[in-house]
């Protein structure tokens, strides 16, 4: 529209110009929500990359240290100085880590023939004087083989008009009648739910060894060890209840459903007892509503650290304090990690924060529970005081990203402060987490659950592989003895995985140890 277009009447012109306000106005809108969705599905894409690349350690940007006030830094030199602290040298190794002395060895003798003795010099023969020895790790396939159970018949040499025939009994079996001794069904657990391989490559395995076990067979071999360890796993539940505290977390998993001819999505849960029951618990349910953990903690009073799930609120209000909720940090970290590009003046102020009351559990990590609450209420506290006092005097947009951070570190605030109250409890919930990644790397191999009474055997199976992780006890060792000790009466209590290791010390399983110390290593 060109200026002779326009319309002479001002009345008409203020209506002109009302409406192109409002037309732009309109387009304004319109743009910053194509912006803003845009960036929501950048953020989307983001995270979904992340996902397929694999787990990135969350790192802090190090100038984030600029957006800490003066006073603050002046602060953090001055404790610096008054208790300076060396920092500690962690010695390299270097070369190759030494071959275990428990494994049996075999000797390779090489000699040199007569002829190659003869000195260079004058020619007369060389006497021999030492062994130059290196050594070498070598691997031969596991055996399988076959036990003859020979069971003594006797009869009376006398006739009689009715014949007796007195049988030796056969000592009672994991599976009555079963093919499957008690190692091979412990092979069979491990490989299934410490090793994660599906059905058909345990198939594979055995067919290596001659021997051809049918999928079918070893799922039904599985079924029959879940239904007798199952007191056991009642006795372990048992006592994670009796827990002062209790980790908790869940994951999906898929469910055959026959109704649908397809498959829909159940939960795992991880249930982990304290350091005076030390015993990782699975349960299996085909939804995941708040039935579920309310019954398996029911008689439980104590503290119960778990994310922000909403179904366990209930559970917090209908024990009327006697489950107090302990929230987790690494979970709200992970919202002011993913807002640092929106907002990362604010996002690397709380994250800077958090990172303190990391360096605070560290330090106090060594100390004993009342010392560390002690040292918690001293350095702790007062962060979180003037974190929420910031909080409180900052404003958000409630969608965006910064918006979300903010919204759950102020509903999960009280959860989020127990941490203090206790030197038993955790800043987070991260050994629950780690209980889920076996769950989420069997789920990649044997894809899903085929009913709920196999989630529920499954969960058992777990739950005796995990514990036994837990507590550094060789799970095919521990397993062999209780499906030998099972079926014969043995009492519950001396097959729980530390009291089995307090007797079977040789059977220690310190991968984790060992773990530990490469990292070391590398560092």
């Amino acid at each position: 529209m060109n200026k002779d277009e326009l319309p002479s009447d001002p009345d008409a012109l203020k209506e002109l110009v009302l409406k192109l306000h409002a037309s732009n106005q309109q387009l304004s809108e319109t743009v910053a929500d194509q912006r803003q969705t845009i960036e929501k599905k950048d953020v989307e894409i983001l995270d979904l990359l992340q996902a397929l690349r694999g787990k990135k350690r969350e790192r802090i940007d190090p100038d984030q240290l600029v957006l800490f006030e003066l006073g603050e830094l002046e602060s953090i030199a001055q404790e610096e100085t008054e208790d300076p602290q060396p920092p500690r040298r962690r010695k390299k190794r270097r070369g190759r880590r030494l071959i275990p002395d428990h494994l049996p060895s075999e000797e390779v003798i090489y000699e040199l023939p007569e002829e190659e003795r003869l000195c260079p010099h004058d020619g007369r023969p060389m006497g021999f004087i030492r062994f130059e020895i290196s050594k070498q790790l070598e691997y031969e396939p596991a055996k399988m083989k076959v036990i003859v159970h020979k069971r003594a018949v006797y009869a009376c040499g006398d006739k009689h008009d009715e014949a007796t025939l007195v049988t030796a009994p056969k000592a009672p079996q994991p599976i009555d009648k079963g093919l499957a001794g008690p190692g091979l069904l412990a092979q069979v657990v491990v490989g299934k739910f410490g090793d994660h391989l599906p059905g058909y490559r345990l198939e594979d395995i055995f067919s290596r060894h001659g021997v051809e076990v049918r999928r079918s067979t070893i799922y039904d071999w599985l079924s029959a060890v879940a239904d007798l360890c199952t007191p056991l796993y009642e006795l372990m539940k048992s006592r994670v209840l009796d827990s002062k505290v209790i980790h908790t977390d869940d994951t999906q998993v898929k469910l055959i459903d026959t109704s649908i001819r397809s498959t829909r999505l159940a939960r795992f849960w991880a249930y982990l007892g304290d350091r005076g029951h030390p015993y990782t618990v699975y349960d299996f349910t085909e939804t995941r509503e708040r039935a579920g953990p309310e019954k398996f903690l029911k008689g439980f009073e104590g503290y119960l650290q778990a994310d922000a799930y909403g179904g366990y609120d209930g559970i917090y209000l209908e024990s009327r304090g006697k489950i107090q909720e302990v929230s987790c940090w690494a979970h709200c970290r992970r919202y002011w990690y993913k807002a640092r590009e929106q907002d990362p003046s604010r996002a690397h102020h709380v994250l800077g924060v958090i990172s303190r009351l990391y360096e605070i559990e560290r330090a106090s990590s060594e100390a004993v529970v009342e010392d560390r609450r002690a040292l918690r209420e001293q350095h702790a506290r007062g962060l979180l005081n003037d974190l929420k006092m910031w909080l409180d005097g900052q404003e958000f947009l409630p969608k965006s990203l910064i918006g979300k951070a903010a919204t759950y570190t102020r509903n999960q605030w009280d959860g989020l402060m127990r941490y203090l109250d206790d030197g038993d409890l955790s800043i987070d919930n991260n050994r629950a987490e780690r209980a889920m990644k076996p769950v989420a790397i069997g789920r990649k191999n044997w894809m899903f659950v085929g009913s709920p009474t196999a989630g529920s055997r499954a969960a058992v199976l777990m739950s005796l592989v995990a514990s036994c992780k837990e507590n550094q006890v060789e799970p095919w060792a521990y397993l062999r003895s209780v499906l030998t000790e099972l079926p014969r009466g043995a009492g519950l209590e001396g097959l729980l995985p530390d009291r089995w290791l307090s007797a079977n010390p040789t059977h220690r399983w310190n991968i984790a140890e060992t773990r530990k110390e490469e990292r070391l290593a590398k560092t």
